[in-house]
């Protein structure tokens, strides 16, 4: 059933919202070039790693060593404003319709993370990453890690369809507020470094 909801809603989503797609893709080319799309390997289901899409929200500037520069100096206003919004995920609903995110479920995290997981932790890789969860819905990039894992975990062993609708609802009350973007003192989120005590 979630499954197939995901396949309707994305679907429908998509095709309602493609205005929207082509004018945010026309900004950010006219804004911060192109590409317009930002593709990064991420671990879903079972930790199976595959190409996560969303629209840039930030320049690709590097140092005079190369070494891509820290986030903070590559958001722009723009690109913040962007973010805020939740306009980027948009063409994550073509992940959706492929089958390697949910609407709900725990975010996608980046794969060097995979080997610092806890056991515990690593319970957020028993279903498909999600759009949105119950970690955005509860404080999204403004809360600690362990605030974090504890609410990706929660999910994954209380997953229902009548959650999923809640965290729907709940997401989209988020988006009109704006709050959790930032984690204080990082442009996004800060960098999750592992907890050696709970492996």
């Amino acid at each position: 059933m979630k499954r197939l909801f995901d396949i309707v809603m994305a679907g429908i989503a998509l095709l309602l919202l493609a205005p929207v797609i082509f004018i945010v893709s026309q900004k950010i080319a006219k804004n911060l070039g192109k590409p317009v799309l930002f593709r990064q390997k991420r671990p879903g289901l079972n930790g199976r790693v595959f190409e996560m899409i969303k629209f840039r929200s930030m320049r690709d500037e590097t140092d005079s060593s190369g070494k891509v520069l820290p986030d903070s100096e590559r958001l722009t206003p723009f690109g913040e404003k962007l973010r805020s919004s939740s306009l980027d995920e948009l063409p994550g609903l073509w992940n959706v319709l492929k089958g390697d995110m949910s609407l709900v479920g725990p975010r996608p995290l980046l794969v060097e993370y995979l080997p610092l997981y806890s056991a515990e932790q690593a319970k957020r890789h028993d279903v498909r990453p999600g759009i949105t969860g119950w970690a955005q819905v509860n404080g999204r990039n403004a809360i600690s890690w362990d605030d974090k894992f504890r609410l990706d975990t929660w999910y994954v062993e209380n997953q229902s369809f009548w959650l999923d609708l809640r965290i729907l609802f709940l997401t989209v009350k988020k988006v009109f507020i704006r709050e959790g973007i930032n984690a204080e003192g990082h442009a996004t989120m800060s960098r999750f470094t592992g907890n050696e005590n709970e492996k």
